[in-house]
Formats: C-alpha cells, structure tokens, sequence
C-alpha cells in the first residue's frame, strides 16, 4: 500500500526577507518547519519555496509491518 497526498488548492503562508548585505531573499514556511529557500530575486525566492514546500509535502517511502492498516485522509 502508498499513501497519496494530494496538495491541490493548499495555501500556505511564506515569510521573504531581503538580505541588506547581499541584496538576495531568503523565504520561510512558517507552518512547516525547516522548509525554506533563498533566490536573488524575491520572485525567484518565491518560486523556489513553492518547489521547496512541494518537495516537503512528498510523500516518501515507508516501511509498514505486513499487518499493518494504511489509510488516507483528505484535508481542505
């Protein structure tokens, strides 16, 4: 068994930031912790967060004992 999950129509807040040394952004995902990105433009910040919470959100492969039960749960 997989579990899929499907992200179509999720909206998620992103924290840029200039950085006034260098000039580039740095964003954040404040909802989920770890996933941020960078770019030196603050479009290109945004594109690459929206990559990086795409790659967060994956789903990755598990190892389930052969008794055990997997479900999946719709959100949104």
């Amino acid at each position: 068994m997989s579990l899929v999950c499907h992200t179509l129509g999720m909206t998620f807040r992103v924290v840029p930031e200039r950085d006034s040394e260098t000039g580039d952004y740095s964003a954040v995902c404040p909802e989920l912790p770890g996933c941020a990105s960078a770019g030196e433009t603050e479009d290109e910040a945004r594109a690459n967060i929206r990559e990086a919470i795409e790659l967060y959100l994956a789903p990755g492969e598990i190892d389930l004992p052969g008794d055990a039960k997997l479900v999946e749960v719709t959100v949104g």
